[in-house]
C-alpha cells in the first residue's frame, strides 16, 4: 500500500528504549549480484536488501538470463534470501543491433553503472535507460574506459550519459583508466567485471587508493565465493537515521560509548567489517566542527547535516571549539538522486536553518528551527533525513514519502512500530487530517 503523497511527523514525547534492525546495505547487495552472477556456481546471498534499487538490479540479471531466485527472510521484512546461478564470466542473453536487449535501471546509480560494464562482456546488443534524473547523471568516464577497452558504446546523450547502446565481445584492450572524480562507481563496476573480461584497470584521481566504495568493492571480490553463500551486512547509511533520532532528541552520551550497548536506541547487529564508511556515523555523535564526505562518511553526511541545524548542536559545536559546523567535499552529492547540496540548503532554511553554501561547504550555525513542507526531490534521503528532524521539530510534513522505497521501505514503518522494535512515532496522513497506525510490516494505512 502506497503511502499518502503528504505526512507529518509528530514529535516523540520520551525516547523509548529500542533495538532497531535496519535492512542489508544496498551497495553491498548490488555488488554481489554481480560477483554471483559471474561466479562458476551457485550462490546463495543472505540478507539481502529488497528495495527499487536492487529489485532493478535482480530484474536485469534475470533479462539478462541469469537463473534467480528470491525468498522472503523472515528475521527482517525488507530483506531476501536470494540465489543465483552464476554464468562463470557469460551473459546467457543478448539482442541485435537491429533489436537491443532492453535494460531499464531506474534511478538506481550501482545498477546503472555495474551493468554498463557487466554487458561488455557478452555477445550481442543492449540498451541501458533510466528515469530523467538518470539521464542527467555522470557516466562519461565509465563510458571512456569501457571504449579504451575496445567496446563499442554509443550513447544517446549529447553529453555522454544515459540512454546507451552497448556492443559486447569481440576482441578488445587488456588495460584502461577510470578516475573516481566524479563517482567511485565507475570504477567498481569495472572491477566487478574486470577477472571476467580479462581487463586490467588502472584506478586514478584524488584518494584512489583509499575510497572507500572502491575499498569495499576490492575486499569483496578478494573473499566473494565461487559457490556456496554470502551473507550481506546490514546498511550503515540506513541506521544512521535511528542514531541520529536518539541523539537529536538529547538522549545520547555525549559520547558513543564502545558497545553501543546502554544506549536507549540501539541498531541491531551494527557492522564492524571496516567495508561501509557509514559505519562510523556514531563516532561522530557528537559532532565535530568540519565533517569531509571524502574519507569521513558517505551518504550518512546528510543525516549529520540535517542534524547540524537543531539548535540543540550549538553546545556541541562550542565544546568543538566552532560556532558553525562546516561540512566539506560535498561535490559528488550534487550529482546524486538530487542535487543534493542545494536541496540540503533550500529545504533546512525553510525551517529556518542558516546555512551558507560556499564552493563544495555548507556551513551551519545551530539555531531554533521550526517546521515546514519539505520537498523530497523523489530522493529517498531526503525524505529520511527530514522525517528524522520531525522527531524533535514540530511541523515537519514530508512530500512524497513514498521514494524512500529506493533502498528502505519500511522507514516509515519502523518510525511508528511501538518500542522496541521501533520508535513509536506519530505520523499524519495531512490532506485527511489522520493518523496513520502500522497495519503490518509492510504497510500503514489510515485509522
Amino acid at each position: 500500500m502506497a503511502l499518502p503523497e503528504t505526512i507529518e511527523i509528530i514529535p516523540l514525547d520520551l525516547i523509548p528504549h529500542a533495538k532497531i534492525t535496519v535492512p542489508g546495505s544496498k551497495s553491498i547487495t548490488n555488488r554481489a549480484l554481480i560477483l554471483a552472477a559471474l561466479a562458476k556456481g551457485v550462490v546463495v546471498l543472505k540478507g539481502a536488501l529488497w528495495s527499487e534499487d536492487t529489485q532493478v538490479m535482480t530484474e536485469a540479471l534475470q533479462r539478462l538470463g541469469f537463473q534467480i531466485k528470491v525468498e522472503q527472510d523472515p528475521s527482517e521484512f525488507c530483506n531476501r534470501t536470494i540465489t543465483v546461478r552464476g554464468g562463470g564470466g557469460q551473459i546467457p542473453h543478448a539482442g541485435t543491433e537491429a533489436k537491443p536487449l532492453e535494460l531499464f535501471v531506474g534511478n538506481a546509480g550501482t545498477a546503472a553503472r555495474f551493468l554498463t560494464a557487466l554487458v561488455c562482456l557478452g555477445k550481442g546488443v543492449f540498451r541501458l535507460s533510466g528515469v530523467s534524473r538518470m539521464h542527467e547523471r555522470p557516466q562519461a568516464a565509465l563510458f571512456k574506459a569501457l571504449r579504451e577497452l575496445g567496446y563499442r558504446i554509443e550513447s544517446e546523450n549529447e553529453n555522454d550519459k544515459l540512454p546507451v547502446r552497448i556492443y559486447g565481445g569481440g576482441p578488445h584492450a587488456v588495460r584502461c583508466e577510470v578516475s573516481v572524480g566524479a563517482s567511485s562507481q565507475f570504477a567498481s563496476a569495472l572491477l566487478l567485471a574486470a577477472r571476467a573480461g580479462q581487463w586490467q584497470v588502472e584506478v586514478t584521481g584524488e584518494n584512489a587508493d583509499e575510497s572507500p566504495y572502491v575499498v569495499m568493492t576490492e575486499r569483496m571480490i578478494d573473499i566473494f565465493p565461487a559457490r556456496g553463500e554470502f551473507q550481506i551486512e546490514p546498511d550503515a547509511s540506513s541506521g544512521s537515521y535511528f542514531w541520529g533520532a536518539g541523539w537529536l532528541a538529547g538522549s545520547l552520551p555525549g559520547a558513543v560509548s564502545a558497545d553501543r550497548t546502554t544506549l536507549p536506541i540501539v541498531v541491531d547487529n551494527w557492522p564492524d567489517s571496516g567495508w561501509q564508511i557509514d559505519a562510523e556515523f556514531p563516532k561522530f555523535l557528537p559532532l565535530p566542527g568540519v565533517v569531509s564526505r571524502d574519507g569521513q562518511l558517505g551518504d550518512s553526511i546528510m543525516t549529520a547535516i540535517v542534524l547540524a541545524a537543531e539548535t540543540g548542536t550549538a553546545k556541541i559545536s562550542e565544546r568543538a571549539g566552532a560556532s558553525t559546523i562546516q561540512f566539506t567535499d560535498l561535490g559528488r552529492l550534487r550529482v546524486q538522486e538530487c542535487e543534493r547540496v542545494v536541496a540540503l540548503k533550500t529545504e533546512l532554511t525553510k525551517c529556518g536553518a542558516q546555512v551558507v553554501e560556499q564552493g563544495d561547504t555548507l556551513s551551519i550555525t545551530p539555531t531554533h528551527l521550526h517546521g515546514a513542507e519539505i520537498e523530497t526531490y523523489s530522493d529517498h534521503r531526503m525524505a529520511m533525513c527530514f522525517a528524522t528532524l520531525g522527531l524533535k521539530i514540530g511541523g515537519i510534513k514530508i512530500k512524497n514519502p513514498d521514494c524512500v522505497k529506493k533502498t528502505f521501505p519500511n522507514f516509515f514503518q519502523k518510525l511508528a512500530a511501538p518500542a522496541p522494535e521501533g520508535l513509536g512515532a506519530g505520523i499524519w496522513e495531512v490532506k485527511e487530517g489522520r493518523r496513520l497506525r502500522q497495519l503490518s510490516a509492510a504497510d500503514l494505512f489510515a485509522e
